[in-house]
């Protein structure tokens, strides 16, 4: 890890552990889906240590400040190391995930209903062949 050199946000994305690939982390910087000191940029900026970066991905919105640097993808124990998070945006997104529950449990049964899994579909046929 270093400090002294600037590296790539969709990089640094990949290395922080937000994004899978760096093809996904360099499709939401083009998306708008990450704002670096309130601005968007594009896949190519470079980022420095201090830099606040927000990012929005899967309903979850994310407000970081950058504290190390790191070209390479490490286990999530030292990905957490490259930021910070202010105890606000930590409890925002704690408050948006548990109303995201809240609203699903109210929503009506048949929503929430998928197709029958693999089991449920052998019993059904096993039901209708003993019935007929």
């Amino acid at each position: 890890m270093s400090n002294t050199e600037d590296i790539r946000i969709d990089k640094w994305l990949w290395a922080a552990r937000f994004f899978k690939t760096r093809n996904l982390a360099a499709d939401a910087v083009n998306g708008g889906k990450v704002h670096v000191n309130g601005q968007r940029c594009k896949p190519s900026r470079d980022l420095r240590v201090g830099d606040v970066i927000t990012i929005t991905k899967d309903q979850n919105n994310w407000e970081i400040r950058v504290t190390d640097l790191n070209k390479q993808r490490r286990p999530a124990k030292e990905a957490v190391t490259l930021y910070s998070e202010d105890q606000a945006s930590v409890n925002k997104r704690l408050e948006q995930i548990e109303l995201r529950k809240q609203q699903q449990a109210l929503m009506p049964a048949s929503e929430r209903e998928r197709r029958p899994n693999k089991k449920q579909r052998r019993q059904i046929h096993r039901f209708k062949q003993d019935s007929v």
